[in-house]
């Protein structure tokens, strides 16, 4: 089979020589994007185990294939194995809602700074996605490479604080004076 230049009898062009940036290789995570779907249930609906184990291993096999041992791949392996053993009757990740909604880092900001999860520079990528979490400023990582994490524990990777606060309901307004009830107003 021949390519485009050669079937229109055009010469190779530039753009076709020229290779992208070598950027880390990045597990594929559609399996675990589907074993998270079936997970992700309606709220009457209580996951099977070990569809919630699936999920737990699968992304701790994603982050064994890393090339990047540090302390905070770690301790996320060492939460997604326990996690595993004794799998949680439910996924408390964040919502997609949460994750469109995290701040957006700048590229002029970024610095020389590096995912603490991949371990890549943020400025070697050159359309970098990095989003800082709520808990820290200096808390930023690859959208790509925290949103799974984000989707099985609602806790910062870095200092396990919990980034979804549960809203306490505001009490009750206090009746200022209730007014006697007439039957003859309407």
């Amino acid at each position: 089979m021949t390519d485009y230049e050669a079937e229109h009898n055009l010469a190779p062009s530039s753009a076709s020589t020229i290779t992208a940036p070598s950027r880390r290789h990045l597990p594929d995570l559609a399996t675990f994007y589907s074993s998270l779907r079936s997970v992700e249930a309606p709220t009457n609906v209580e996951p099977l185990p070990v569809n919630v184990e699936a999920s737990y291993v699968l992304l701790a096999e994603a982050l064994r294939a890393n090339d990047n041992p540090s302390e905070t791949v770690e301790h996320m392996l060492a939460n997604l194995l326990e996690g595993a053993a004794n799998p949680p009757t439910r996924v408390e990740g964040v919502s997609e809602a949460f994750l469109d909604g995290l701040e957006r880092v700048k590229k002029s900001s970024l610095g020389d700074g590096m995912c603490p999860i991949c371990g890549e520079k943020f400025v070697d990528d050159p359309y970098p996605l990095v989003v800082r979490l709520p808990c820290h400023p200096d808390h930023k990582f690859d959208l790509e490479c925290i949103k799974p994490w984000l989707k099985l524990n609602p806790t910062c990777p870095m200092d396990r604080k919990n980034l979804v606060k549960k809203k306490t309901p505001p009490p009750p307004p206090a009746d200022e004076e209730e007014e006697d009830y007439d039957e003859y107003y309407a």
